[in-house]
């Protein structure tokens, strides 16, 4: 209780001190003038209407008026079924530059979209349906580059769309009963949601919607063709004959591309022949196995390092390493280090201080990974308990490691490689043609299960300071059955550091909007971070969830649920962020929920 007060005191202290307008005086006074073209003299306005220059749009809360946290700018419009009956002055509500939604539903107003839309720079959602609006849309629609939603059906605009392609991030587009002509609009059809141009004048081609709508979506209209109907459209006007001078303009155009091609082509060519010798002696290389790669100079283009640098001995000397371990696994129980110098090895990955390698043992009957690091300062002694540490604490979401290898100049830890790929990889594979299904189902489980996981080996390892210290979704791997497996636990980061616990807490919340983002994401993800939080700002949080869950018909409640757990685990101070027992509750809670609702709609027929 104290804490949430210490945290609204200094808001308290703002609102009651600040006592300045919100919009300046030129931007009220346009507000003003447009609900006075707007509210016809059948709509009563009482005092707590607003919209008058004695009052402020934000601190005395206008009728259908929303602004920003801090009270200072208007960002809503929404009038929706007022009866007003007035003319519309785009121009005017447009001098309130932050303004992203403009809603005027079912009303009786008249008036156009004039070419001062454009001045609406930060419009997301713009709804006049259900009114007389009339004239052409402008060009100027165009330039609202952050447009979602766009629904003007139920109106009597005119003429031909503009070019609204470029707009990739709209998600609805309903300009159904209107009187509008020209070829039916093309737009991105990759995130559009919603899209209806029925009972127009369009005609010419259908546009290819990526067979995500049916014929209900442009139906009325008077002469549509394409493939898509199985109709044929009318060949093209035949072209007019061109001049001489433009034909000799085009040659002298052509010749130059050519040319330039040519010079391309020879370049290329010259990278490729140079580049030819190294890279068959790199692919000869990862066949040669893991210890082929260099050891003093980590230079993975080498191979001048021998086998009997590996002998058994002592570590003061830097080169000579001690056995490998084998812990309990089926898999490894006979591995030798020796296996390992002759395996043919797979490079999988590099970063700064360690590289990740598929080993073919076997005659490739057996796979594993092994992560190797380099010039990490902590003892064999210490990381040897270390590693045999994890090992008694197990779990069976915890990819487990079946062997070690310690020296002072590098470590190794051995894992029963996962043919099934990784989240990062299965979250990448959405929307492409051979993209596994990956519902909302599916994905709550992987959340509940990294969280469970988690919080088992955080209680488990508390007193030894062992976190995982590199949590994202490149180390969650799915196993045979496809159930997820936390890897790496522990080891990319040795020392012991309690803090770690709650950087392990940061990682699991972007894990957590990967999954309801669908977004992949590199590093630590904080640009997928600030993405979210800078569109649940701006009130409009179901913008954030991945297309597909929301197409599957996924609970919007408890998508929102996910999403909040996230951002807890997110708190920019690490004290504020939930433990990883509290956060398995949370998601544990939210999936017994969701299998409740789908025993229950499986019981009743839906």
């Amino acid at each position: 209780m104290n804490r949430v007060f210490a945290r609204v005191l200094p808001v308290l202290i703002f609102l009651f001190f600040h006592v300045s307008n919100s919009e300046n005086e030129e931007v009220k006074q346009s507000l003003v003038s447009f609900m006075d073209q707007l509210a016809a003299a059948n709509v009563e306005r009482d005092q707590s209407w607003g919209w008058n220059m004695t009052s402020d749009p934000c601190k005395h809360k206008w009728k259908g008026v929303s602004c920003d946290l801090q009270l200072q700018s208007v960002k809503k419009v929404v009038l929706d079924e007022l009866n007003l009956t007035g003319v519309v002055d785009i121009g005017l509500i447009c001098k309130a530059s932050s303004l992203s939604v403009l809603s005027l539903v079912n009303n009786d107003v008249v008036g156009l979209i004039s070419e001062e839309i454009g001045n609406c720079k930060r419009l997301t959602h713009l709804y006049l349906n259900g009114n007389r609006l009339t004239s052409h849309l402008p060009d100027s629609l165009t330039q609202l580059s952050n447009l979602k939603r766009f629904d003007i059906s139920n109106n009597n605009f005119s003429g031909k769309v503009p070019d609204l392609s470029r707009i990739s991030g709209l998600l609805a587009f309903l300009v159904q009963n209107n009187q509008l002509s020209g070829d039916i609009p093309t737009l991105d059809f990759s995130n559009l949601m919603q899209f209806n141009v029925s009972n127009n004048n369009f005609s010419g081609p259908l546009p290819d919607v990526k067979g995500r709508f049916s014929g209900n979506s442009w139906s009325g209209n008077p002469q549509p063709c394409g493939e898509l109907i199985s109709k044929a459209c009318p060949p093209a006007p035949p072209s007019t004959p061109k001049s001489k001078d433009s034909s000799r303009k085009q040659f002298l155009i052509y010749s130059g591309y050519a040319v330039l091609g040519v010079i391309i082509l020879l370049f290329v060519s010259f990278l490729l022949v140079s580049k030819w010798k190294p890279k068959e002696d790199k692919a000869d290389v990862a066949e040669k196995g893991v210890f082929a790669y260099s050891s003093s100079t980590y230079d993975e283009s080498k191979t001048s390092v021998h086998k009997s640098e590996y002998s058994v001995g002592s570590e003061e000397s830097g080169v000579i390493m001690s056995p490998l371990v084998v812990l309990t696994s089926p898999t490894a129980r006979a591995l030798r280090f020796e296996d390992l110098l002759r395996a043919p090895a797979e490079l999988l990955g590099k970063g700064k201080r360690a590289s990740l390698y598929k080993v073919r043992l076997d005659n490739g009957a057996t796979s594993l990974a092994v992560k190797r690091i380099k010039d990490w300062r902590v003892t064999s002694q210490d990381f040897k308990r270390r590693m045999q540490r994890l090992h008694q604490a197990r779990h069976p979401n915890i990819l487990p490691s079946v062997a070690f290898y310690s020296s002072k100049q590098e470590k190794l830890v051995v894992y029963e490689y996962q043919p099934n790929g990784s989240l990062s990889r299965l979250l990448q594979l959405q929307g492409s043609e051979n993209g596994e299904t990956f519902d909302w189902g599916s994905r709550l489980n992987v959340a509940a299960t990294i969280a469970n996981a988690l919080a088992y080996m955080h209680e488990e390892l508390s007193e030894d300071g062992i976190a995982h210290g590199n949590l994202k979704s490149t180390n969650i791997l799915f196993n045979d059955n496809m159930d997820p497996c936390v890897s790496e636990y522990g080891v990319m980061v040795l020392e012991n550091d309690f803090r770690r616990f709650k950087e392990d807490v940061y990682g699991l919340g972007v894990i957590l909007l990967e999954l309801v983002t669908g977004k992949p994401v590199q590093g630590d993800g904080m640009e997928l971070v600030q993405w979210v939080n800078s569109v649940v700002r701006e009130e409009w949080t179901v913008e954030v969830f991945d297309r597909g869950l929301v197409l599957e018909g996924a609970s919007e409640e408890r998508l929102v649920i996910l999403l909040r757990i996230a951002l807890k685990c997110l708190n920019p101070n690490p004290n504020e962020r939930p433990n990883t027992n509290q956060v398995a509750l949370m998601i544990n809670t939210l999936r017994q929920d969701e299998d409740e609702s789908s025993s229950y709609q499986q019981l009743s027929g839906w």
